[in-house]
């Protein structure tokens, strides 16, 4: 039988408790961790988010009935005197280790049935199991800190931009559908038969008008969704920091988020030199293969062209001939890797697409996987990638963007095997100058690689109609180890130029009133220069929480499938809902 609560209040947290307390009254609430039952002597562990205090119960043959009892993860009450523990007992993997409560009281405030998996315990459980026990596995210490953590981090940054002289401004959840990119979420209006919300995928246009309207600088840590596959890094419903600021340059827009960032990093103990490194997107996908590099592994990719134009490896030096390119990095250390395992790493790269991959040892004189490369040859592309004596230096051939995008994938799967990723490293990067648009062939026309509200470069826009794939955005990624955690750019804010960029996509004049009238109308109204970034919240704290996927810090999370085992949705609905949503099904 369960007791009330009745008078029992809260002196300390489950992990307050220190040597400092000893001799005090204490009341603790909280779960079962473990217990301990000696036969005269009773230990409970007894759990809260803050922590775990050691309970004893000794010679009190009514508490010791009542500890006979208790069960993991019933819920009790204690009141008793603080007292230390002895030498042999004190645990120093606990904050309280130094102390227990020597029992007065325990009040069994609720039972429990047995866990499906075990609490006290951070063990493996599949993710099915834990997702459709959601309440208990946020119990469990690990989801605890994470929650905890993500809690700190959004608190660092309220605190920030209230210092920075930002309003927090909530803009709509039931929005207007403007399909561009990932899939809306569509919400049936019962008193506009026919028509539809969509719920945001970010309240760009919304912070945009905010500029308009003369609140200067905006932030807001807002709930955003998108129909759209998930993976580790991608939800259905996630949360970003969005931010807008009026008269913005990108320079702006760095100096006010790299502060930030130290801000962040405080909550783990971390610091981050101030400035973030810059790099533009061209010299990103040439160097690393990717728009999000990884740079705590090193192993920069070279062009090595120079070096194969007039070498004696027919295939490079055509390569090079029909305006292709030879490029290549340095694996640190795998000099030491076998003929055996050279062979794996050549057949992974079929597998990832490459067309070939030669590798060279450095040596006197050095070796290849193509005899005729001769030591003329091979000792300057060693000279460019800076190979050591340790080193192995692997190289591709083909056009330049495709040929680093996939030496780019081999070099972080080479960086995950050899453990060259430090998770306690953090390396941060701005990638700039991103395309404006990108042209898709299956359908013949030109896309936003950002949204159609980004600025091109001011040199850039006379090329617009002429050569659209050469214009540059004013657009920025910040990069933490691999992860995209934010996006921006400087927005259009003149209504002619608006009209030119929704030209080059292909979006009609009528088309572009339909989506945006109320936009497009407000941009004639005194729009000042302005531009903001969205920073993902799940993202960084699960960078800074050492988890690969955000459902580890998300209380919620659906699943890979976009279902949440723990309430049951997606779920059909009654009959009487859809009729009066004047909807129906169809099989």
């Amino acid at each position: 039988m369960s007791e009330p609560l009745g008078d029992l209040t809260r002196t300390h947290t489950c992990g307050a408790l220190r040597a400092s307390d000893v001799g005090a009254e204490a009341i603790v609430l909280g779960w079962v961790h473990r217990i301990r039952d000696l036969g005269g002597v009773a230990f409970i562990d007894i759990r809260d988010r803050e922590g775990v205090s050691q309970v004893v119960v000794r010679e009190n043959e009514a508490l010791m009935a009542v500890a006979k009892r208790l069960r993991s993860e019933y819920v009790i009450g204690v009141s008793g005197v603080v007292q230390r523990r002895s030498e042999d007992t004190v645990n120093p993997k606990l904050a309280t280790g130094e102390v227990e409560i020597l029992a007065r009281e325990i009040r069994l405030l609720n039972e429990a049935k047995t866990p499906p998996f075990q609490i006290a315990e951070d063990g493996p459980v599949s993710e099915d199991v834990r997702l459709r026990y959601r309440y208990l596995d946020l119990r469990r210490p690990r989801l605890q800190h994470n929650i905890g953590l993500r809690h700190r981090v959004s608190i660092a940054i309220r605190k920030y931009f209230d210092a920075n002289g930002f309003w927090e401004v909530e803009t709509p959840i039931l929005a207007k559908s403007t399909p561009e990119g990932a899939r809306d979420f569509l919400v049936p209006s019962r008193v506009h038969p026919g028509e539809f919300y969509a719920l945001p995928q970010s309240p760009q246009i919304f912070k945009q008008i905010l500029m308009i309207a003369g609140a200067d600088r905006y932030f807001q840590i807002v709930r955003c969704f998108r129909d759209e596959d998930q993976r580790a890094d991608r939800q259905l419903e996630f949360t970003q920091v969005d931010v807008e600021v009026s008269f913005a340059r990108p320079e702006t827009i760095y100096g006010l988020i790299e502060p930030l960032m130290p801000e962040i990093l405080k909550e783990v103990g971390r610091e981050v030199p101030l400035p973030i490194r810059r790099m533009s997107y061209s010299d990103a996908i040439a160097a690393y293969g990717s728009d999000k590099p990884d740079l705590r592994c090193g192993m920069e990719i070279h062009d090595l062209s120079e070096a194969f134009r007039d070498a004696e490896f027919r295939v490079f030096k055509q390569i090079v001939a029909g305006g292709g390119v030879v490029r290549g990095f340095a694996v640190r250390g795998g000099n030491r890797y076998s003929r055996s395992q050279l062979d794996v790493l050549v057949d992974q790269a079929r597998q990832m697409g490459f067309s070939g991959l030669i590798w060279a040892r450095p040596g006197e004189p050095p070796l290849s996987s193509v005899k005729s490369l001769g030591e003329a040859t091979l000792r300057p592309a060693l000279d460019r990638v800076k190979a050591t004596s340790d080193d192995l230096l692997l190289m591709a051939a083909g056009p330049a963007e495709g040929t680093s995008k996939l030496l780019g994938q081999l070099r972080l799967a080479i960086a995950k095997r050899e453990n060259l990723l430090n998770p306690e490293a953090f390396e941060f990067l701005w990638v700039t100058d991103f395309p404006l648009l990108e042209y898709h062939a299956e359908d013949g026309r030109w896309y936003s690689m950002h949204h159609p509200f980004t600025a091109p470069l001011d040199e850039d826009i006379e090329k617009l109609e002429s050569d659209p794939g050469a214009v540059r955005a004013k657009a920025y990624d910040l990069v933490l180890n691999g992860s995209e955690i934010g996006g921006g750019s400087v927005r259009i804010h003149s209504a002619a130029l608006q009209a030119r960029i929704f030209q080059c996509l292909g979006i009609t004049g009528e088309e572009a009133k339909l989506r945006f009238g109320f936009f497009l109308e407000a941009l004639e109204y005194g729009t000042p220069p302005h531009g903001g970034i969205a920073l993902g919240l799940d993202r960084i704290v699960a960078i800074l929480a050492g988890e690969a996927s955000i459902r580890e810090v998300i209380a919620f999370p659906k699943t890979a499938n976009a279902v949440d085992l723990m309430a049951g949705a997606p779920s059909p609905v009654d009959p009487k809902q859809l009729r009066e949503l004047h909807l129906k099904t169809q099989n």
